[in-house]
Order: structure tokens, then sequence, then C-alpha cells
């Protein structure tokens, strides 16, 4: 058995062999992307251990972990696809360069003809098909407990358990070639002056800023709107999310969806189950016939009212439909604006709980002496309030919305419109969807962009059939296309056109292809605002 000092002498000799490769070379690539991509697997699964120790236990952390570093898990496969690539074209640039006799004399005619970003995206798309063909293998996707399950529902039936990572790549190969495209970075040979050049980047920030706060508003939507109506097309974690943030209860949801259902109607006077809201209503402390369907207002004007003074209800003259006090949840009474404000502030609480870390722990890991300079914590803390007011003004906005439409302003105006309609999907939640998206102008302009990519992939999954889902090979195979294509992009992009990438993109696959000498990552630690320094990629 090998002594301490051995053991000490092999890694300091490994550790050697391993930095005397540039930073560029494929093997240093592939150890950078399977550490980055093996702790975002194991993340998820030490959180949770740690937030329930005796659910599974050591034997079961021991199991999960062991999962996460098999060959068709997540690591494996992504170290693949990025390491795959870079490999290939290493080769075929060795091949081409220095070993040119090894080669059909056709062969190095086509590759004569093809341009070097071509050979990239190539390499790369045959090394991203060999990854989704890992990830989709039956081995990594269940355990043997879940594997029974699965067998227990028809293929057809299942959804691709890739999809979410798929429809994630396509997000951010779409952003790059937008940017590319239709936002590239101006050129000095572009321009005849310094003061043009500032302008056009000017030009091209501000039509950023609008594409993002415009793709945010629609996903923001789509997701709000299923939220309320359609829960089961969004992740359990994201139903969760902002049913703490927005505090509904539960009851209020059924009678949404059994509204939209045609199970509850105050023209019908029918209520699937009966006590619905009755209950709620008791619960708050409030008579239970104002949960009562058969005894509501279904439409506004003096009707409503002799309704109103039945039920002594004193705050909903001329509208009909639930009383404010049980939409509210008692929060806030029957004032409208004081739920509004109740509910943002709380919320406000809430997200400086959430965004302090989120600004703060980057800066420890990376630049932690800029802490204290008191300008540069009062930017940190100022950035932290503005992220915080975003989401506060997101669920405020919801709110004001719906009272604005079902109390305040449209029910008052159109009283013969039945609160069927009001209540209904087309009315006060959908005009809560179709606000809630404005508060990203609040949030700062880099971040707004990456919300926008981040609440994308999501809305463009509630937006797909779940027969199309759920049709097996069909949407396998187009699958697999378009995670080549978005991955082959994106890995393209890091080598040839860094300036099309931001976000999470940027940094990842800076840190990735380049290592942490990148000038990316320089520029981070100087805090600058230098370009990254281009370099030439590695050959064999």
């Amino acid at each position: 058995m090998p002594s301490q000092n051995q053991l000490q002498e092999w890694s300091h000799s490994a550790a050697e062999y391993l930095h005397s490769f540039p930073d560029d070379h494929p093997l240093q690539i592939a150890l950078r992307t399977y550490s980055l991509a093996l702790s975002l697997s194991l993340g998820p699964v030490f959180a949770t251990f740690l937030a329930n120790p005796r659910r599974r236990g050591i034997a079961g952390l021991l199991r999960a972990i062991r999962r996460e570093l098999g060959v068709t898990r997540f690591a494996s496969a992504i170290t693949v696809a990025v390491a795959g690539g870079a490999t290939l074209k290493s080769l075929v640039t060795y091949l081409e360069q220095e070993r040119p006799e090894f080669l059909p004399q056709s062969v190095r005619r086509l590759l004569s003809r093809v341009k070097d970003v071509q050979k990239t995206f190539y390499a790369n798309a045959l090394s991203a098909y060999i990854a989704i063909v890992l990830l989709q293998s039956p081995r990594s996707r269940t355990s043997v407990v879940s594997t029974r399950k699965l067998h227990a529902v028809a293929p057809a039936q299942r959804p691709s358990p890739t999809l979410d990572l798929t429809l994630l790549v396509l997000v951010r190969a779409l952003d790059a070639a937008v940017r590319a495209t239709l936002l590239p970075q101006p050129k000095v040979q572009d321009v005849s002056s310094t003061e043009e050049l500032k302008k056009a980047e000017g030009r091209r920030r501000t039509l950023s800023a609008r594409i993002d706060a415009m793709v945010f508003w629609a996903s923001s939507a789509r997701i709000m709107w299923c939220f309320f109506y359609e829960p089961q097309r969004l992740p359990r974690s994201y139903n969760r999310w902002i049913m703490t943030l927005a505090n509904i209860d539960p009851r209020i949801l059924q009678a949404l969806r059994a509204i939209r259902e045609g199970k509850w109607s105050y023209t019908r006077k029918v209520a699937v189950p009966t006590d619905l809201l009755s209950s709620f209503s008791h619960d708050l402390g409030y008579p239970a016939s104002w949960g009562d369907v058969t005894r509501l207002p279904a439409y506004g004007g003096p009707r409503a009212n002799a309704s109103w003074k039945t039920l002594g209800v004193t705050n909903r003259a001329g509208r009909g439909g639930i009383p404010c006090e049980l939409v509210h949840g008692g929060i806030g009474g029957g004032s409208c604006t004081a739920n509004a404000a109740l509910r943002g502030v709380k919320a406000f609480a809430e997200a400086m709980l959430i965004y302090l870390p989120v600004h703060v722990l980057p800066i420890l890991l990376t630049r932690p002496h800029k802490l204290a300079r008191a300008d540069h914590l009062v930017r940190t803390l100022l950035s932290v309030t503005r992220s915080a007011a975003f989401l506060s003004s997101f669920v405020a906005s919801i709110w004001g919305a719906v009272c604005l439409t079902r109390t305040l302003l449209l029910a008052r105006l159109l009283p013969g419109v039945s609160h069927d309609f009001w209540d209904g999907p087309l009315g006060c939640t959908f005009a809560g969807t179709l606000v809630c998206g404005g508060s990203i102008w609040i949030e700062q302009g880099r971040r707004r962009g990456e919300m926008a990519l981040y609440v994308l992939p999501r809305a463009i999954r509630a937006c797909l059939p779940e027969a199309f889902v759920r049709s097996g090979r069909r949407v396998q195979l187009l699958e697999r296309i378009v995670f080549v294509v978005s991955l082959a992009t994106l890995l393209t992009k890091s080598v040839h056109d860094t300036s099309s990438l931001r976000g999470l993109s940027r940094w990842a696959l800076a840190f990735v292809m380049n290592g942490p000498n990148a000038g990316f990552w320089e520029k981070k630690r100087q805090d600058t605002s230098d370009p990254p320094s281009p370099r030439a990629p590695y050959t064999i």
C-alpha cells in the first residue's frame, strides 16, 4: 500500500502534468466541463440531503452520488459534448497541418473547401449527438425503483426526460444567433468617430433591452396563466414558489379553475363542490353565505346592491361576483389598495432574502475586497433593492390588475357583463398575467436579459401540446435535432464569436473553453471594461 508521501508525490506530479497543457487543451476542457457539470448535478442532491438528512440517510446520499457519476448521466454526457467537439476539431487540424499524408486526397480537398468555423460546428454537432443519445438512454433516466414505475406506463405517455435541457440550450442558442445577426457589436471600421461608435452601441443596447423586456413579458404571462389554470404544465417547484410568494389560498385557485371548466357559474348558480368558497369564507371569519354561489349576484347594478344588502356586504355596490374580502384572502380586508400594497411589501421583504445572496455571493467568491469599499457596497445594496422591487411590483401588479378589472374599474363601468367573464380566464386573471411582466423594466438591463432567458424555456414548454410532448419517438427525433444544432451553435460561438454570448452562457463557456485565465475572467477579476483577449485555438 503506498505511503502518504508517495500519494502526495503522485498527486503533485499529476497536477504538474495537467498544468503543462495549455488552458484550451481538450483534456483541460474535459476536466473543467466535468467539474462544473458534476457540481450542478450534485448541488440539488446535497441540498435535498441537508434539508432532510433522515429521509434518505447516508446510504441514499451515496446512491445518488454514484448515480450522478454514471457514464450516461448529465456530467459525463455534457463532457462528451463539449470536450469531444474540441478533441475532434484539434484532431482534424493536426491531421491537416502536421500529417496530411494520413488523409485521402478527396478528404483533403473537402477539408480545404470547408471554413474553420464550419469544421468547429460539425465537430461539436457530432459530439452533441453522442451526448443526447447518452442522456436519453434508459439507464440515465431512472434508478431501479423508478424504472419499475415507468415500465407500468406506456412509452408514448412518458414525456422526454431531456426536454427541459433541450429547450434551455435552444433558447441560449437562439439568443446568440439573434445577437450575432440583429444586434451585432458595432466595429470601429464601420463608424467614422468614437462618438458615432458610442451612439451605435447605445442603440444596440436599447433595442436589446426592449427585446428582452418583450420576451420576459410574454413568457411570464404564459407562465402565470398556466399557474392559475393549468399548473400541470409547470414544474412543481414553480407552482410552490409562486404559491408561496403570491400567498393565494388553494380554494381561490380551485374556484378560478372551476369557473373556466363551467363547474362554477354565477349565472347558472352552480358550484362543484358546493361548499368550495363557503368553507373558505367561514375560515376567514366571514359569513359562509358570502361564498355561496346561489346567493351571489352574477351582474352589477341595482339588483346586485339588493343582494349585498341581504348578505351584509358593504363595499361592492354596483358590482357582482365574490366579495373582495374573500378574493384578498383576509389581507387588507375589503380594501383593494391595502391588499396590493401589503402583498407588495411582503414580497419585497422575501425578495430581499432571495436576492441578497444572489448579488453578494459572486462578489465574495471572485472579488471579496470590493465589498470593503463603501461605494461598491452601496452599489451592491442598491442592486439588491432594485431586484427586490422588481419582484415586489410583479406580485403587487397582478393583484392590482385583478382588482381593477373585477371591482374598481371595468366591472363598475360594464355592470351588464356577467362575473362569469370578469372572474373567468379572460377576465381579471388574464389582465393580471398581462400586466405583471411590465415590472421587468425596474430590473437592471443586464439582469433583464438573463431573466428573460431564464423564463423563456419554461414558457415554451408550457405552450407545447401534451399530446406532442408525449408522442414518443417522433418528439425524441425532433428533440435530438434541436439539441445537436443548438449546442453545436453555442460551442462554435464560444470559439469564433464570443461577443454574441452573454450572461451565464458566456460565463460558463469562457471558463470551460479557455479556463480561469481567459480574458473574460481576467476582466471580471480586475473589474475592468476591456474586451476578452483573443487567443488561437489549441492544436495537437
